[in-house]
């Protein structure tokens, strides 16, 4: 069992932010260039370094992929002083190369820790999800259910109509069923074209944002990193990881997951404290994107702890050398 008392999560939230604000200013050169590679790269460029100063001895359980497919940021590598607590890293550097490349709405950096052993070591597989924001029971939705009814139950603890709901999905050809099926309780949809833990980051400010359900299959990594955020902001998550082949049901075995068909709730996904930051790169819902001036660049992160349920919001006005 990992020590939580090691685990200084109000001392190590600071050094998290500059973590994520780092990628997002390495990747700010790149905002509507065309180049998703370029953009991605120089986050993670950004993000190991400003890691390796951090007095941890972090592993990356969620990262840029297998150490064979990643050269920085893979799954397994060590990061930090290796002076400090053990704790486990999921990171997305720049979680929307494409909105990056295209200048297009809610690309962010993203980041979260937690101690050793406590974050789903999650393989790189789909993941089908659902999310919503806090008030609920739990429980209220599941996974089990159709899409519909999923709709219809939550319109009920609301004490609203089907109408009333606005639920998130990932427009891709794989939900197009989903999509009609949603459509067909009278539920509105937001499409995003990528990025769903921003996506699933909707549900824990319905009242603000207008979404009030998550539903798609994304990356499996991504869905620990919105867990972790729902665990800070509240709200409740489940996931289930989906194989297309022999290739990514070996994944799972190597990342020490038996169970093919479970079903993860938030907090099976995120078993303890954790702490979550990300920084805007193109203006979006949640946070904005960088703003530059003459001399300076500025940056709006998002800063979480599960432990007290505080969010911050920080802006970072810095001298552009």
């Amino acid at each position: 069992m990992p020590n939580s008392q090691d685990f200084n999560d109000r001392m190590l939230s600071l050094g998290l932010a500059r973590v994520s604000e780092a990628a997002a200013h390495a990747s700010a050169r790149l905002i509507g260039r065309g180049d998703e590679k370029a953009a991605d790269q120089a986050a993670v460029n950004a993000m190991r370094k400003q890691l390796n100063m951090l007095d941890i001895k972090g592993v990356v359980v969620i990262g840029e992929g297998e150490r064979d497919e990643a050269p920085m940021l893979f799954i397994g590598e060590e990061v930090g002083t290796g002076n400090g607590p053990a704790v486990d890293i999921a990171l997305d550097p720049l979680e929307g190369t494409t909105l990056t490349a295209k200048d297009m709405p809610n690309a962010l950096t993203v980041i979260a820790m937690a101690p050793r052993g406590t974050l789903l070591h999650a393989p790189d597989v789909y993941m089908d999800k659902l999310a919503i924001g806090p008030g609920y029971a739990k429980d209220v939705v599941s996974l089990e259910m159709s899409p519909s009814e999923r709709v219809i139950t939550l319109a009920r603890a609301r004490g609203v109509k089907p109408e009333d709901i606005t639920c998130c999905v990932l427009e891709r050809p794989r939900h197009d069923d989903l999509i009609a099926e949603i459509r067909s309780t009278g539920a509105s949809i937001r499409l995003i074209t990528d990025g769903d833990v921003a996506g699933v980051i909707h549900c824990a400010e319905a009242d603000i944002t207008g979404i009030d359900m998550y539903m798609g299959s994304g990356g499996a990594p991504e869905g620990v990193l919105a867990a972790s955020a729902l665990k800070c902001m509240g709200g409740q998550m489940w996931g289930r990881l989906l194989f297309r082949n022999d290739d990514e049901r070996g994944r799972a075995a190597k990342a020490g997951i038996t169970d093919l068909n479970r079903i993860y709730a938030r907090d099976e996904m995120v078993t303890r404290d954790v702490i979550f930051a990300a920084t805007g790169v193109t203006d979006g819902s949640i946070v904005s994107g960088i703003k530059r001036e003459p001399g300076y660049i500025t940056t709006e992160t998002l800063l979480m702890r599960s432990k007290t349920g505080s969010v911050r919001r920080m802006i970072y006005r810095n001298p552009v050398k």
